[in-house]
């Protein structure tokens, strides 16, 4: 059984994201202390937020020095970054059951550089958080001035439980990412014409066409429930123009019209603004593609 401590009194989102992350990385097996005694914070197994030393070969994960430990990107870290850093494969591991070990860093990278950053960047206010970011989310579980019978330690739990399905969240989306990038790369290995990408699964693509540089790709075809879609490559991540927009005289038809104007025997429709268009079936979707590409 692991032993861990913070600090009482108010919290804020960073001690309770690392508390959550330490739950989920000994799978519960951990008991917590809330204090600012001295001798109860230094018999603990991990202390964090508190204690005034950053030594991870100790366990020991404060980050409340003027010699602030820093991210690589010259960013801060508050206590979550720090503990993320040695127990997020491990929370990970105990929250995606069966995920590999190259899946979980990846996964462990992603949520580094999201939420755990966000985090990181709110608590030394290197950056205004708004309303409605999740520090504040979770920092709204502190008691109020009129909730006098409300007990900290359980609002502190009440809390972590709420940062605990954020990142349970935050760690299936991020390994269904990741299982997209590894469909999109093998789709691009396969790629007949390496302008064309077919996804046999419906899945999240841009982010991988970008992150491994498929600089040719113009259009993605994958299945979108009982039809199939064909999808124009934007020329940046979250751009709203496309490399190459599909072809301007299939633009706002559908059925008919569209299969007169594209020559394919199933196609059902063309966005108006191009980016999008689609057919019943995969070799009517392959079809339009390939005209496109040739348009």
């Amino acid at each position: 059984m692991l032993t861990v401590a913070t600090h009482n009194g108010t919290f804020h989102a960073d001690d309770v994201f690392a508390f959550a992350v330490l739950r989920a990385a000994t799978n519960g097996q951990l008991e917590l202390t809330r204090s600012r005694d001295d001798a109860l914070l230094a018999a603990a197994d991990v202390l964090f937020d508190v204690g005034g030393v950053c030594d991870p070969s100790r366990h020991r994960y404060d980050h409340h020095m003027r010699d602030k430990p820093m991210r690589a990107d010259g960013m801060p870290f508050s206590s979550v970054g720090l503990v993320w850093q040695d127990f997020g494969r491990a929370a990970i591991r105990t929250l995606q059951p069966g995920i590999g070990e190259v899946e979980t860093d990846r996964v462990w990278r992603i949520l580094d550089q999201g939420v755990i950053r966000d985090i990181d960047i709110s608590d030394n206010g290197a950056l205004p958080s708004n309303p409605g970011h999740v520090a504040l989310v979770l920092e709204s579980w502190n008691p109020t001035h009129a909730e006098k019978d409300r007990d900290e330690n359980q609002a502190f739990l009440e809390a972590a439980a709420t940062a605990e399905a954020i990142m349970r969240r935050g760690i299936a989306h991020a390994f269904a990412a990741v299982q997209a990038m590894g469909l999109v790369e093998d789709a691009a290995k396969t790629a007949a014409d390496p302008r064309i990408l077919l996804l046999e699964r419906k899945v999240p693509w841009e982010e991988a066409v970008f992150e491994l540089g498929l600089d040719q790709a113009l259009y993605v075809v994958r299945p979108a429930g009982k039809a199939w879609t064909v999808s124009a490559v934007p020329p940046d991540k979250g751009s709203f123009e496309q490399r190459k927009p599909l072809p301007d005289a299939w633009g706002g038809l559908r059925d008919a019209a569209m299969v007169e104007a594209s020559g394919v025997a199933d196609a059902t429709f063309c966005h108006p603004a191009l980016f999008v268009c689609g057919a019943v079936s995969r070799d009517g979707a392959l079809a339009l593609a390939r005209k496109a590409v040739e348009a």
